[in-house]
């Protein structure tokens, strides 16, 4: 730590004499001025860090601090940042302003590192931009080429060190810079919030406040459905909870009292709370900034890049395997709410390569496989809920109310009713689905044969544990005879927005597809392969389901907030269709059964099957759920082999014998 200590010091004195040097062309000297004195205001945070006395802050200068860091990118300011890469093109020209721009976004991505006091990252991160300055301080006008090769070493030779703090963060409990904050802050004094180093808004504050004045019994109760949620996903899937020791706990800033209740509950399941960031974050200050860098990595991936990255998280993972082997998987609160967003497509911004995307796909299904093997897929579990945030509206707390309501409803009511949905289901050959209205949805899903329907079952009855809230029965479909379209007239999918979504399937696999989100077709297909597809040329459909929530899709047309609900609840409201992988991959071989004791036989299709053979190609690391909402919906109907059909939803209403609970939703609304 010295060495890292000399180094940051003497990069520091450097920065400082960049104000004074004048010594490249005023456009270029100007960004390096800007850039310096960004560096220099981190170098003064760390310095009242260290000192404590960023403790004796008001809540007033610890807000003013924030918006300073963040001040740049916020949306009013941020066509004339160097962080936008419109703007730095502009000003700095085509030939330098991306680069540049690339490592002014770096830098700034280091703000959470000097409030954790880690500042190995930063000092290189420093030293790569006094590395450029010194380019155009030796050269007017420095051959891009050197600038490109210097971020290439300097991303790829750096890797480990990347890398290796990475996956630390992800299964050592000893890190813990944000439970600590989580258990021994002043929840009541939202100083707190700014310790964190993230960006601290309306939502944040807000959020804690309206926790603040719960009662601590009713904040247990909402910890005690997410930790029983988990608990339950080890007891539905047979597995052995008493094996692990730590549980990756993920929020957003707000929630810490719920989190640290669930920190007292997870503890009496013998665990240990992993928090890391971004498993901590905050509502962002400017979607289209993150949008902007989405691709940066353009700048230096390649085939040896990712080789030596895979190198290094293997290497990291090696180091701690008996952590990662007691890591029982990730508890997440995910917020709903925020304004769907709807990005500008920029071309100074970076983006991938035909070759590059291939390359990307690659890595992200290799490193899932990797963390598969030091986190066994059949050993872990998961849990995932929601919550409103302030952003929501004036009825905010009201939804929040509402919310709680969906997330707590009756399991052994509903699984009664989702198994008469499944008895029909596993007597069909295939579903057919079909839109109504302007939705053009047809589709034909192909089941799994049952061989043994006494007991076995294609469809699993989801209740609220991994997935809360209730209220879906899913399957892994048979891909040959899975034919047509899927349509949905507007959807919001990992925090984007897309309208007139239209993907066809052939034999289980996409062939095409578009949206209406740009004039530019070309540009409408890039978003979605970008973003849906994870730049894969295809994906197959992994998973088909019927959502009977029909609770949560009354309440979210009630609020007209059925585009703001996260997937988590947007799957329960209807029909969806998920494109990658099933919902079992890695877990294949784990026997699954519904409660009623049947064992679900659909975990594969004929992709997945690929891992005996040819594991390469069996995975693809995404797995991305759209729902049709009912009111877009005119039929599901089972089709048996000789031809008999049962229709269990017609014109978005259900119509099954013994689904009447289903629709009393809609009768009371």
């Amino acid at each position: 730590m010295d060495i890292i200590k000399e180094r940051y010091d003497i990069a520091i004195n450097r920065i400082k004499d960049i104000k004074e040097d004048n010594a490249v062309e005023q456009k270029y000297y100007d960004y390096f001025v800007y850039v310096s004195q960004f560096i220099l205001m981190l170098d003064e945070i760390y310095g009242e860090i260290q000192s404590e006395k960023i403790k004796d802050y008001s809540e007033k200068q610890l807000q003013d601090l924030n918006k300073k860091l963040y001040q740049d990118i916020y949306a009013e300011n941020y066509a004339k940042s160097y962080a936008n890469p419109e703007y730095a093109v502009k000003v700095l020209g085509e030939t330098y302003g991306k680069i540049l721009c690339y490592v002014y976004a770096k830098l700034r991505s280091q703000i959470r590192n000097i409030y954790k006091e880690e500042t190995e990252i930063f000092t290189l991160y420093i030293e790569l931009f006094i590395e450029i300055y010194n380019y155009f301080e030796e050269s007017e006008n420095p051959e891009v080429k050197y600038l490109e090769e210097t971020i290439y070493s300097f991303e790829k030779d750096n890797s480990e060190i990347f890398m290796d703090k990475m996956i630390d963060e992800r299964v050592n409990p000893e890190n813990k810079f944000a439970v600590n904050i989580v258990m021994d802050s002043d929840l009541n004094d939202l100083r707190y919030l700014y310790l964190y180093g993230e960006h601290i808004g309306n939502n944040e504050i807000e959020m804690a406040k309206f926790l603040n004045r719960m009662d601590d019994e009713e904040v247990k109760r909402l910890a005690t459905v997410y930790t029983e949620g988990y608990r339950q996903g080890f007891v539905h899937a047979k597995k052995d909870l008493s094996i692990k020791d730590t549980v990756d706990i993920r929020y957003n800033i707000g929630f810490e009292r719920i989190v640290r209740a669930a920190i007292d509950n997870f503890k009496e399941m013998g665990l240990k709370p992993v928090i890391y960031s971004p498993g901590y974050q905050s509502t962002s200050p400017n979607k289209q900034y993150w949008f902007d860098h989405k691709f940066d990595q353009a700048l230096y991936l390649d085939k040896s890049y990712v080789k030596r990255k895979l190198e290094s998280a293997r290497n990291a993972y090696e180091e701690r395997k008996d952590m990662a082997k007691v890591m029982a998987g990730p508890a997440v609160i995910e917020i709903f709410g925020e304004n769907p967003f709807e990005p500008e497509n920029k071309k100074e911004a970076f983006s991938l390569t035909k070759e590059q995307q291939q390359v990307s796909a690659t890595y992200s299904t290799d490193y899932q496989r990797m963390v598969n093997e030091y986190i066994p897929g059949d050993e872990r579990s998961f849990t995932i809920i929601a919550f409103p945030i302030p952003e929501f509206g004036e009825k905010f707390e009201e939804m929040f109310e509402a919310t709680v309501k969906i997330n707590t409803l009756d399991m052994e009511k509903y699984g009664k009713v989702q198994q008469k949905i499944i008895d029909t289901l596993d007597k069909a050959d295939y579903v057919r689905v079909v839109g109504r209205g302007s939705n053009k949805t047809y589709m034909n899903v192909q089941l799994h044969e049952l061989k043994n329907p006494e007991k076995e079952t294609n469809f699993e009855n989801c209740l609220a544990d991994v997935n809360i809230p209730l209220g879906e029965v899913f399957t892994s479909p048979v891909l040959k005879g899975t034919n047509g379209k899927l349509h949905v007239s507007e959807v919001y999918l990992g925090e984007l927005k897309y309208k007139e979504l239209e993907i066809d399937f052939e034999d289980g696999k996409i062939k095409k597809y578009t949206c209406d989100n740009f004039e530019n077709e070309e540009e409408n297909q890039k978003y979605i392969k970008e973003n849906i597809m994870y730049n894969h040329e295809t994906l197959p459909i992994g998973e088909f389901a019927i959502g009977t929530n029909t609770t949560a899709y009354v309440i979210a047309n009630k609020f007209d907030v059925i585009y703001k609900l996260p997937i988590l609840i947007v799957e329960k409201m209807g029909p969806h269709f998920a494109v990658g992988d099933t919902c079992y991959s890695f877990e294949e071989e784990v026997k699954v059964y519904n409660p009623d004791g049947k064992e679900i036989i659909a975990r594969d299709n004929e992709v997945s099957l690929l891992r005996k053979s040819d594991i390469k190609n069996a995975y693809f690391g995404c797995h991305t759920d759209i729902t049709i909402p009912y009111d877009e919906l005119g039929e599901i109907t089972a089709v048996s082999e000789n031809g008999e059909e049962i229709t269990i939803i017609r014109d978005g209403r259900f119509v099954l014998e013994g689904c009447e609970l289903l629709n009393d939703a809609f009768d009371d609304k």
